[in-house]
């Protein structure tokens, strides 16, 4: 005896499950649509009399008291890893040859900047305001950004959301801070000038990764992580 098939209805109906259920990411759903719909093929195997919604049920149960939450978060845990593993490959390559010569240049000129300056906490803190500001507008550009693609998309993907902004990267703005503000500054020391100078330019390279190496390349990294990525985009 053939086994019992979900209709494509049937299929429309767990996507409308996931998203009454908090899962509003589309990948998500599409990967909870593609285990209960093979879990409720296979209690229609045992028991072809069982409903749909019966069948759905059941399986939904195996989910514990949060549901989908669960699942949910632990594959924003897993995409957040992804994401700050690729951020951290493009930082690499500005200590590589060539951008090397590029990265070693910009630390010493900064730092002969801030060696022909009178340093104080003043002038720190003046550095770090112009970081964070820099840092907040691009996020916020790239909110607006996310935002107009789901609007023409019509469907959110976890990956893109954590790419273009949307995801606990905020929270390195106020980095700067926490490192300036807290340095014992001697004009003459030259390992502290050092210091800040490796430090503001890793930061610049970190902002320009994150604003817009990384977002030109959104759509490949979508492909390689969503085959369906460009069927239904």
């Amino acid at each position: 005896m053939d086994s019992m098939k979900l209709t494509l209805s049937q299929i429309d109906q767990l996507y409308t499950f996931t998203q009454q259920h908090y899962v509003e990411y589309y990948d998500l759903q599409t990967e909870l649509v593609d285990h209960l719909a093979n879990s409720i093929e296979e209690q229609w195997t045992e028991n072809p009399k069982r409903s749909f919604e019966e069948a759905l049920q059941i399986e939904f149960k195996k989910f514990g008291v949060f549901g989908f939450m669960d699942v949910v978060e632990q594959r924003k845990i897993a995409m957040n890893k992804k994401y700050s593993k690729l951020v951290w490959l493009h930082f690499k390559n500005f200590f590589k040859l060539p951008q090397i010569i590029g990265t070693l240049l910009s630390i010493f000129l900064v730092f002969q900047m801030l060696k022909s300056i009178t340093i104080s906490h003043e002038v720190v803190a003046i550095l770090a305001y112009m970081i964070l500001i820099s840092f907040w507008v691009g996020l916020i550009r790239m909110n607006r950004k996310r935002k107009k693609t789901v609007k023409e998309e019509g469907k959110k993907w976890l990956l893109k959301d954590i790419i273009y902004g949307y995801s606990s990267m905020a929270g390195m703005s106020y980095l700067p801070f926490q490192i300036f503000l807290h340095f014992e500054i001697h004009h003459s020391n030259v390992t502290t000038l050092f210091f800040m100078s490796f430090f503001i330019v890793s930061m610049v390279i970190i902002e320009y990764i994150l604003f817009f190496v990384i977002p030109s390349k959104a759509s490949e990294y979508l492909k390689q992580t969503y085959p369906e990525y460009d069927l239904v985009s």
